[in-house]
């Protein structure tokens, strides 16, 4: 019989305090053989977890047996030594086995107990480790696990930079408003550091644009310097009114808020297409392409538009009306075949952009038949009306090219979440990610190797987070979140650090995190892009 000291020493490793700042590894030569070891011997960590562990039941035989009452060893990259407690009564001299054995790291010390066992099934650990694996790789302490929740309410506060016994109440002037919405800004979790540009911008902070008709405000790189490769803006028509005829040098996908709007549009080959998207709908416009947009019925039409660059300047975009009013009057009435007479005397001046009108039709009946036909694509999509994929606390729909041929560089989630639930640890293969929220609380953390930042979020909000960069979107608040996750690619696509882990080998993820066998096997296989949580007011 043995006793199995790497189950100790895994559970003294784990329990361990800090290492030092400046520790040096030591990678000592093993001399020790499977038979006998002297107290002058040195263990080295082989490089798999059997070999390992029959080395450390040699040691263990060499101490039970009393010809090694003190062995020191390494786990590279650390140095540890191992001797029976003070005051224990000699293994040599009896049958009982030393009751723990001390573990000494530096200036740093712990005690973990010695397991009973034989040398062909090893016990479980009381540190929880699975006993089949030796977690050679534990060389850190543990995560506190502290929920590390929002050190505030949004809604109650109050609202100051203290959290777990560090910061201190503001003693100067700030903005009490801004502190109340965002909690996890002003008091980070523990888990934030290093650096990260910010990944949150208002709408309500975006210049306006008043027009007759409407308004317009934006977001881009110049507000939000991580957002460098999309950028977005809210429109608003009012009933009837019309934003001029116009095309972009790059694509245009719209999310329609609230209300319906009409669209029209020709393309390179002289085909046209109609469309209305209701609430909930998209759209979805080529480079290029020439369209116009009209809010339809009694209610405003108000939609969020997102562009493929990260800069949302005029040059990208071309008004027919700022065009004409640039164009020598009479090639313009060469052009269509006017010259001599009074046509086109009364285009205006100046660019228009949004201006008012009287609703539409609403089923197209004015639409011009096209000798060359129709767009075989429909440019408008009843996002609407997709039956979304349904989880334990939310939602997710999913419009891309796979289901929305015309939109080939623009695809988008709409996610809904139960208060407490989340959009899972994910990240982005191929492309960025720029999430719009429309209702509900949140926040998200972004994590790459140089940093990791929480921000907290409420309808109108922007967040912005780069290819490949670890995130997930929380909702803190009591009620619903609805929010769009809109990436530049073809398709969406991400993975799910739950079902990445669930289908790698078992020994490797148990090694990684010191987790049981039915831990690991409770890991889904199958993508659940929403979990479930407890609500804000179920924490309390």
């Amino acid at each position: 019989m043995r006793y199995a000291l790497a189950l100790a020493l895994a559970s003294a490793l784990v329990s361990a305090a800090p290492r030092p700042a400046h520790h040096q590894r030591q990678d000592t030569p093993s001399s020790a053989t499977a038979s006998s070891f002297q107290a002058s011997d040195s263990l080295v960590a082989s490089d798999t977890a059997a070999s390992f562990s029959a080395s450390l039941a040699s040691l263990s035989d060499a101490v039970v047996s009393g010809s090694v009452t003190s062995a020191s060893f390494s786990v590279p990259p650390y140095a540890v030594e191992v001797s029976p407690t003070e005051g224990q009564p000699s293994a040599a001299a009896s049958s009982a086995a030393p009751s723990a054995a001390s573990v000494t790291y530096g200036n740093y010390s712990g005690s973990a107990s010695s397991v009973y066992t034989s040398s062909t099934t090893p016990a479980p650990s009381s540190s929880g480790l699975n006993s089949s694996i030796i977690p050679v790789t534990a060389t850190v302490d543990p995560v506190k696990g502290d929920p590390d929740g929002p050190a505030f309410s949004i809604e109650t506060g109050p609202a100051q930079p203290v959290k777990s016994g560090k910061g201190a109440p503001f003693a100067g002037p700030t903005n009490e408003k801004i502190d109340q919405q965002n909690p996890d800004f002003l008091a980070p979790p523990s888990t934030d550091f290093g650096f990260i540009g910010s990944a949150k911008w208002s709408m309500s902070l975006g210049p306006m644009r008043l027009l007759a008709g409407g308004w317009v405000r934006q977001e881009d790189e110049t507000v939000m310097p991580l957002a460098d490769e999309m950028a977005g803006a809210v429109i608003h028509l009012e009933p009837g009114a019309i934003r001029e005829l116009h095309w972009h040098s790059i694509a245009e996908w719209v999310y329609v808020i609230n209300g319906t709007t009409q669209i029209s549009a020709v393309d390179t080959q002289g085909r046209n297409t109609f469309g209305t998207a209701n609430t909930g709908d998209l759209w979805y416009f080529p480079p290029g392409i020439g369209h116009h947009l009209q809010a339809t019925g009694d209610a405003p039409s108000e939609f969020v538009l997102i562009f493929k660059t990260g800069l949302f300047d005029a040059s990208k975009t071309f008004l027919v009306t700022d065009w004409l009013a640039h164009v020598p009057f009479g090639v313009l009435q060469k052009n269509f075949g006017v010259e001599g007479t009074d046509k086109f005397t009364k285009i205006p001046s100046e660019e228009l952009y949004i201006f008012p009108g009287e609703p539409p039709a609403l089923d197209g009946a004015s639409l011009p038949d096209a000798p060359q036909g129709k767009i075989p694509n429909e440019f408008v999509f009843a996002m609407s009306q997709m039956e979304p994929e349904r989880f334990d606390g939310g939602t997710v729909k999913v419009a891309d090219s796979s289901n929305f041929p015309a939109s080939k560089e623009i695809a988008a989630a709409e996610v809904t979440l139960e208060p407490g639930a989340m959009r899972e640890l994910h990240w982005h293969t191929t492309a960025d990610e720029w999430t719009f929220f429309i209702e509900g609380n949140c926040r998200m953390s972004i994590f790459n190797s140089n940093g990791a930042r929480t921000f907290n979020y409420e309808p109108g909000d922007v967040g912005y987070v780069p290819i490949s960069m670890g995130h997930y979107v929380e909702n803190i608040g009591n009620t619903t979140a609805r929010f769009l996750e809109i990436t530049d690619s073809t398709e969406f696509e991400d993975i799910s650090l739950t079902q990445w882990l669930a289908l790698t080998p078992p020994e490797i993820v148990k090694a990684h995190f010191g987790i049981d066998d039915e831990t690991v096997q409770g890991l889904s296989q199958t993508k659940n892009r929403v979990v479930p949580g407890r609500s804000a007011s179920d924490a309390a």
